[in-house]
Formats: structure tokens, sequence, C-alpha cells
């Protein structure tokens, strides 16, 4: 009976640190964009092992410091 609710499907990369980034426009949680996110139930399976193939090297994009503090103190 348990076997009919078990799926075979590519899990979420969710991590429920929902925030996009400005620039980028990357979730910063899951590296997803937002169109993805809202398309995810709808992929295929292929086309979800492509996306989560493709989030580590997205990554460095978020990883760029703007400045902070040092920036602001730096004439």
């Amino acid at each position: 009976m348990d076997e009919v609710w078990k799926r075979e499907e590519v899990a979420s990369p969710c991590i429920k640190i929902c925030v996009v980034h400005p620039a980028e426009r990357l979730c910063v949680g899951c590296l997803r964009s937002i169109d993805e996110i809202a398309q995810w139930s709808r992929y295929s399976p292929e086309e979800r092992r492509a996306i989560m193939a493709e989030l580590p090297s997205r990554a460095p994009r978020l990883a760029k410091r703007r400045g902070g503090r040092q920036a602001r103190l730096d004439p």
C-alpha cells in the first residue's frame, strides 16, 4: 500500500533560505532563478537534473563581496 505514495522524483534543492540576490537574480539558498523556482513542479526529471547539475557552478556568482565596511572606510 505504501508503494503508491512513493515517487521517483528529483527533489527540490530548496533549503528554506529564500532571498533573491538583487544583482544576480538567484535565490541565495538554492541558487535557482525565480523562473526555475516557479516552474520546478512542471519540469521533467531530466530538466530538474540538468538544473541541479548546474547549481554548484552558480555559487561563485554570489560570493563576490560588494565592499562592506572596509570599502566605506577607505578614501
